[in-house]
Order: structure tokens, then sequence, then C-alpha cells
């Protein structure tokens, strides 16, 4: 159920043009379903269960001259009903082979186990490469593709260790 329920994705992949001073970013992208899924029911309600996620993303935008590649998210979901809160960790990988680190949160609204639509919070926790030492944090808009993937229009802000890129 909840395998779609991603990315918000994250969200996933939003550090945007980079340069060492804080920095306005946007970026979009698409989140396939889950390509590994678990989940528990709770006997408490119907419809309440947790689960376990992971599955890969593509993005659109480009990052101090380096374009976002592939993602892959990890994430875990309580869902009651046609309500779901997930937290996860996702992983971008950009052409230069560098990755960002992002933690997110968020809710989606479901119809038949579906993510419908939903929003999430994102922070950067670390990158590698020319993103290590990045630092931001930004929000995400989240709409199911009815497939069980979604799709994220994301904005935020970050800056950069050391001004180690500069704005292309």
């Amino acid at each position: 159920m909840n395998r779609r329920i991603l990315c918000g994705c994250l969200v996933v992949a939003l550090a945007g043009a980079v340069g060492s001073a804080q920095t306005k970013t946007t970026l979009s992208g698409k989140c396939d379903k889950a390509t590994k899924q678990e989940s528990m029911s709770i006997p408490d309600q119907q419809g309440h269960m947790l689960t376990l996620s992971q599955g890969n993303c593509t993005s659109t935008g480009d990052i101090g001259g380096a374009q976002g590649k592939s993602g892959i998210y990890s994430e875990h979901a309580d869902v009651k009903g046609n309500q779901a809160r997930n937290w996860g960790v996702y992983v971008e990988t950009f052409d230069s082979g560098d990755k960002v680190f992002y933690d997110y949160s968020g809710m989606w609204t479901m119809n038949n186990g579906m993510p419908q639509s939903g929003t999430n919070k994102w922070q950067i926790s670390g990158g590698t490469g020319k993103m290590k030492g990045i630092k931001g944090s930004g929000t995400c808009k989240l709409t199911g593709t009815g497939d069980g993937g979604s799709e994220y229009q994301c904005t935020g802000e970050y800056t950069m260790a050391g001004g180690a890129m500069s704005k292309q």
C-alpha cells in the first residue's frame, strides 16, 4: 500500500543550484511504485497498518552544474484508512557521481491504498564529493500517478560548505 507513498520523495532531491551562500531552489521528479515493501496490520482499527518500503526515482534539475540522475527512497509509514504519515531517507545521485542525502517526513491522502496527494518536509543530512557539507531544507507537493508511484514539486534553500561549487 504505502510503497507508493514515498518519495515524497522525495523529496527529494532538492539541493538546487550550488553556491557558497544560501540559495533558493526548485526541483521536480517522479518516483516509481516501491520495488520492495512489507506491511503489518495493526488490530486497533480497520485499515490501520505499518509499512516499510523502498523504490527508485528520477529527478529534473541542475545543481551547480551537476544534473540530477537518480534516487532511492527508503521509508516507513503509518497508514490509517485514507491517511498516511511517512518518514524516510532519500539518496540522490548526480551525473557527476556525487550524492546528497535527505531526511523527510510527510502526509498522504489515499484512495483504495493508492496515494492521491500529499506534502512533505525535507532536510539535507549530508552529501559526497562536491556535495559534501551541503545543508538545506524545504517542502514538496506530491501527486499520486495512479500506478502506485508519485510525482513531486519541491522548493527550499541550501548552502554549500566552503563554496565547493559555484552557480553556473
